[in-house]
């Protein structure tokens, strides 16, 4: 099967050009091929612009064991809506994906039920050295420095540092102190106000937890991904090391702040906590000057019914896979980025970072996960319209200029004109951590 996409701006690693893309099978084949190239199928792309794909390295699909909040297909359906064509998903489901077995099942059901690309992260327990040592086929280990439970905690330093010692795969963790969150409970027990949230998970458990894991990755030379930077105290630790750490900073963290609890009280109830508008500025600021050099969602969908509880009983957690790209193709739309700028931070970097093989550019060779956008649609968020299971969004009634009109995976249309094609199914994410990783991959 041949499609070729005609007079598209294409944002190639060089920058954006009118031109056309033809996808041959599973990859692009060529970039601005002869004029007489034959196709099965020509699409006039006029007035559109052609990304690769967005690669989303933080999400939680829920799948297996707390399916009533999300599952693989309503999430990848509304991966393909959004212009998402592969995710790295979370270990902290039931059971736990802590090990090699456990590893290999989640791969096995996803290849069964997901519309677009997957890989699955291996996490570290306190006990579980020699699995994370041996491992393979995942993007890299996730620690969870506060802020879980069970077996996926990993407080103790000797267990850290073993970790972190003794094993390759890159890390990445969740870092909020446990002692601090600890104590600013109990300063705060008995709140029922969503907003002490932000003072119980304040920008000190954020601070101590990314100062105490960025000393373990410089102290042991080992890759390190600070995921959902939340805080500006943590921007000094992250930048300039040689490209040794790297950083991510996620939708709601750069849109949301705590004068929006009033307005949206438990919806925007996350982990790490949504802070102030100074750090909206700065995180934001943190991606232009490239401190930061990824954008994911963090999509941890729950029922709408279970956010409506009371605080503290409302669980942390949103979706956004769906609207993540069109949330940034809006500020391209208002001035305050670049296209070039968000596939860099939403394509290319996590391909980087995560030595993902042949995904994150349009380039020849390439695996064709291509998304076209409309910088010029508007639309608005409705909860009533969202793919995902939990079927509500935190940007409810947010209008958007700028959003993906149909999605590739592997070469196939996944997502065109509303419409999604559940027969398509995505491919396992290939890695070659012998290359070495983001700095040595530009």
């Amino acid at each position: 099967m041949k499609t070729l996409i005609k007079n598209a701006t294409a944002v190639l690693p060089t920058g954006s050009v009118k031109t056309s893309v033809l996808i041959e099978g599973n990859r692009i084949a060529d970039i601005a091929p002869a004029g007489q190239s034959s196709a099965d199928e020509t699409v006039d792309a006029t007035g559109l612009h052609l990304i690769p794909g967005v690669i989303d390295d933080q999400v939680h699909f829920r799948e297996p064991g707390l399916t009533h909040k999300e599952d693989f297909q309503h999430a990848t359906r509304a991966c393909a809506k959004g212009g998402v064509t592969t995710f790295l998903e979370m270990p902290n489901t039931q059971p736990n994906t802590i090990t090699a077995d456990a590893l290999e099942s989640k791969l096995a059901l996803a290849a069964g039920k997901c519309l677009v690309n997957f890989g699955f992260y291996i996490g570290a327990t306190p006990d579980n050295l020699d699995v994370l040592k041996t491992v393979r086929r995942t993007p890299g280990i996730k620690i969870f420095i506060g802020s879980s439970t069970g077996n996926l905690l990993v407080d103790d330093q000797d267990a850290l540092e073993q970790i972190f010692a003794e094993t390759s795969l890159p890390i990445c963790a969740h870092c909020e102190d446990e002692t601090t969150v600890r104590d600013n409970m109990q300063r705060f027990a008995g709140t029922q106000d969503v907003a002490d949230h932000s003072k119980i998970r304040d920008h000190q458990a954020a601070l101590i937890a990314t100062r105490r894991a960025l000393d373990l990755a410089k102290r042991h030379d080992h890759r390190f991904h600070v995921l959902h930077v939340s805080t500006a105290n943590e921007l000094a630790l992250i930048a300039d090391h040689g490209g040794l750490i790297t950083g991510e900073v996620c939708p709601h963290h750069l849109f949301f702040n705590i004068d929006d609890y009033a307005r949206l009280g438990t919806r925007i109830q996350m982990n790490p906590s949504i802070k102030t508008r100074e750090d909206n500025q700065a995180l934001w600021q943190a991606l232009l000057d490239e401190t930061i050099q990824v954008i994911a969602t963090d999509h941890a969908p729950h029922t709408l019914e279970e956010k409506q509880q009371p605080y503290p009983k409302s669980p942390s957690g949103l979706p956004a896979v769906e609207n993540s790209l069109a949330l940034l193709l809006d500020q391209v739309h208002r001035g305050n980025c670049s296209i070039e700028q968000v596939v860099h931070w939403m394509c290319d970097a996590p391909a980087r970072v995560w030595d993902i093989v042949n995904k994150g550019r349009i380039a020849v060779g390439y695996d064709a996960d291509l998304v076209l956008v409309d910088l010029q649609k508007t639309s608005t968020i409705l909860d009533e319209q969202q793919e995902t299971k939990s079927s509500w969004s935190p940007w409810h009634g947010t209008s958007l200029t700028g959003w993906p009109v149909r999605t590739w995976v592997n070469g196939k249309t996944v997502f065109q004109d509303g419409r999604i094609d559940n027969r398509i199914r995505g491919s396992e994410v290939q890695f070659d951590h012998a290359r070495g990783g983001y700095w040595k991959t530009q």
